[in-house]
């Protein structure tokens, strides 16, 4: 019996319209930084919260930086919206 192998999937090959996240200079240990555009990283956590991937929980006590004007909208955003009926 062969044994099974899995891949990851990057998508299509001829894909590139988007650019990769690049590494800031920041480094401590095993764990590195990351900056990315929102614009490229919101549309990914939004459809992973939509389909409640079981992995978002491996980062739920993650923190996050934003920038302080990003914080206060979202903060007035979610005092503001709506309540679901």
């Amino acid at each position: 019996m062969r044994a099974t192998s899995l891949r990851i999937y990057r998508g299509p090959e001829g894909e590139t319209d988007h650019r990769p996240a690049t590494p800031t200079a920041r480094m401590s240990g095993d764990n590195r930084s990351v900056t990315a555009k929102a614009s490229h990283l919101l549309p990914l956590l939004a459809d992973a919260v939509y389909s409640q991937r079981t992995w978002l929980d491996d980062f739920a006590d993650d923190e996050v930086t934003v920038s302080a004007d990003l914080y206060e909208v979202l903060m007035a955003y979610q005092h503001f919206r709506r309540p679901v009926a």
